[in-house]
C-alpha cells in the first residue's frame, strides 16, 4: 500500500477554498492525474454519490468508479474507489482556516496487488509529484 500526502497555504477563506476544492466539475482546472469524467458527474458531492472517472499515472489510464465516503462541508470530502487490476484507491480532500487564509490538504492510499515493490514505489513517486503540481494550480485557481 502506498501513502502521500500534500498541503498549500492559500490566500483565501475556506469557504472559498472548498467551494473549489470540492466541486467536481472544476477537477479538469487543478487536478493533474484527472483525465476525464465518465458518464453522469454530480454538480456537486454528496455522501453515497458516485462518478468514474479516468485518472493517468504513470503514463497508465485507469477508469475508477468513486463512491463519496465522507462529505461534511465546509471541510472535508472523502472518496474511495476501485480501478482496473483491482487496484483500491482512496483520496481525502480536506480545508482548514490557517493565519489569514486557508490551508488545503489531500491525503491519498492506493492499494492491490499491482501496487507493491517497485511499482508501488514509483506510483507514490509520481503520485507525489502529481498532489503537488496539481495543489500549484489549485493555488493558482483560487488567488
Amino acid at each position: 500500500m502506498g501513502k502521500i500526502s500534500a498541503s498549500v497555504e492559500l490566500p483565501a477563506a475556506p469557504d472559498k477554498v472548498w467551494a473549489e476544492f470540492s466541486n467536481p466539475n472544476n477537477f479538469e482546472k487543478w487536478l493533474t492525474i484527472h483525465t476525464k469524467w465518465k458518464g453522469e458527474v454530480p454538480a456537486e458531492f454528496s455522501k453515497g454519490a458516485q462518478a468514474s472517472e479516468v485518472v493517468t499515472m504513470l503514463g497508465m489510464p485507469n477508469t475508477i468508479t468513486w463512491t463519496v465516503d465522507e462529505f461534511e462541508a465546509p471541510s472535508k470530502l472523502a472518496i474511495s474507489g476501485t480501478g482496473m487490476a483491482g487496484v483500491k484507491v482512496k483520496f481525502e480532500l480536506s480545508v482548514e482556516a490557517s493565519g489569514d487564509g486557508s490551508l488545503a490538504s489531500i491525503d491519498a492510499e492506493f492499494a492491490g496487488q499491482m501496487i507493491v515493490g517497485a511499482l508501488g514505489k514509483a506510483v507514490e513517486k509520481d503520485g507525489k509529484k502529481n498532489l503537488d503540481a496539481s495543489l500549484e494550480k489549485f493555488k493558482a485557481l483560487v488567488a
